[in-house]
């Protein structure tokens, strides 16, 4: 292979997709989780939402979450962005789709553990009977994900 064929190889998007899928996770969680069910803020285990301060407080900590999320995806779709520049790679949607999945679930590995585990900020559904559950069922569907996504991104080759 010459040193023009080296350079002219397109980059894989494995990376980026799987920061686009990170920032996803994160709003689908603070989405869902936090506004739609209202099941916590970020906080919230350190803050109740028992006073209009720890509410504002939690909202406030929640738009920087989202903040953060959106981050990656801005990251992730630059990143892509560029290596698109580079041309002559057509990627599939399995790829694409698989790795943001990868991402997702990352996401809900290191948030879960990180967030509900080791700092104990909140949890998934604390008013639920066992909320440990909803907690270790969190990374267990993050760990479904980073193994789902993994098999569908390897599933089909770029042509």
């Amino acid at each position: 292979m010459s040193a023009q064929q080296e350079i002219a190889r397109p980059a894989p998007i494995t990376v980026p997709s799987i920061v686009v899928g990170a920032g996803i996770g994160g709003f689908i969680d603070g989405i869902v989780a936090h506004q739609l069910f209202q099941w916590h803020g970020m906080l919230t285990q350190l803050y109740p939402n028992t006073t209009m301060d720890n509410m504002q407080l939690n909202m406030f900590a929640d738009g920087l979450f989202h903040v953060a999320a959106l981050a990656l995806v801005l990251v992730g779709l630059f990143m892509l962005w560029a290596r698109a520049g580079r041309g002559g790679w057509r990627w599939t949607w399995r790829s694409l789709s698989g790795w943001m999945l990868v991402g997702w679930g990352l996401f809900n590995l290191i948030e879960g553990s990180v967030n509900h585990h080791l700092l104990q900020l909140h949890r998934v559904n604390p008013e639920a009977a066992y909320p440990l559950a909803w907690d270790l069922g969190f990374l267990v569907l993050g760990a479904l994900l980073v193994v789902g996504g993994t098999l569908l991104a390897r599933s089909d080759s770029p042509q």
